[in-house]
């Protein structure tokens, strides 16, 4: 049977989007100042690249990065922003919102890739992927009071991810910590030196790679269930997932090579 062909990968505004032959999509913010501030058309160019990518079905992980290593994102455009009444404001954070959500919502493992400033909505569009690695040089802050607003959208996600305490201390000092704050808290799941970063993301990005596609997908899409389920509902899906698994042929080839080595020992 002839593999479906893959398809060209189109432009997108502010969005640079490559595919290595293993399948891992790349998405670098692009043309959006130095820091890679999310203005508004850098948040809805990045919104589409972002729901192209998770419709494809090569798609086997997906990093999300800045462009250059000053920064991962900078924050949202202040200079936007202190032009906006009250529905501008609304329809300004519903851009960001949908942007967070659309990157939660691709159904392979998504990897930010943090180095430099990760401020305000740079927190919230990281803590929306499914794995967060920082070089040691990373800034981490949620500074929205100090310039009179308060954070909101993906910041919901921050007290699951490093207590509601460590989120009170960083939503309401404003205040910025360094990366290894951030990985103490638990923000961070690995740190490195700068000129490592690449290597770090490699590290994570291969055993991905060499397990089965359709049960990483499907563990992705449990875990997303259990962050929103009770155990008991959580319990349930479980055992429907893990019997679905083997309508394929997946779970015997992956098998395989584990029960040809316990045979040649003579196990």
């Amino acid at each position: 049977m002839t593999a479906a062909p893959i398809p060209s990968i189109p432009a997108f505004a502010h969005s640079l989007v490559t595919r290595d032959a293993r399948g891992v999509y790349t998405l670098q913010i692009h043309d959006a100042k130095s820091l890679n501030i999310l203005a508004t058309p850098v948040t809805r160019g990045l919104t589409e690249a972002v729901r192209w990518i998770a419709a494809q079905p090569d798609a086997r992980a997906v990093v999300i990065r800045g462009a250059g290593d000053k920064a991962f994102v900078g924050g949202a455009n202040i200079y936007e922003m202190a032009e906006l009444d009250p529905q501008g404001g609304r329809e300004f954070i519903t851009n960001l919102r949908r942007l967070c959500e659309a990157v939660a919502d691709i159904p392979v493992p998504t990897i930010a890739r943090l180095c430099g400033f990760c401020l305000g909505a740079g927190m919230e569009l990281a803590a929306a992927c499914d794995i967060r690695l920082g070089s040691r040089d990373a800034v981490f802050g949620m500074p929205e009071v100090r310039v009179g607003i308060p954070s909101v959208i993906h910041a919901v996600l921050l007290p699951a991810l490093i207590g509601p305490g460590a989120t009170n201390w960083l939503l309401l000092t404003g205040e910025n910590v360094d990366a290894e704050q951030a990985l103490r808290w638990g923000y961070l799941q690995f740190a490195c030196e700068p000129g490592e970063l690449d290597a770090l993301l490699e590290r994570t990005l291969a055993p991905i790679v060499h397990s089965g596609p359709r049960a990483v997908r499907a563990q992705k899409a449990l875990l997303r269930y259990w962050s929103q389920a009770t155990e008991e509902a959580g319990l349930d899906r479980s055992v429907e997932v893990f019997g679905d698994a083997f309508t394929t042929a997946e779970p015997r080839e992956y098998m395989a090579p584990f029960l040809a080595r316990r045979h040649a020992k003579g196990g």
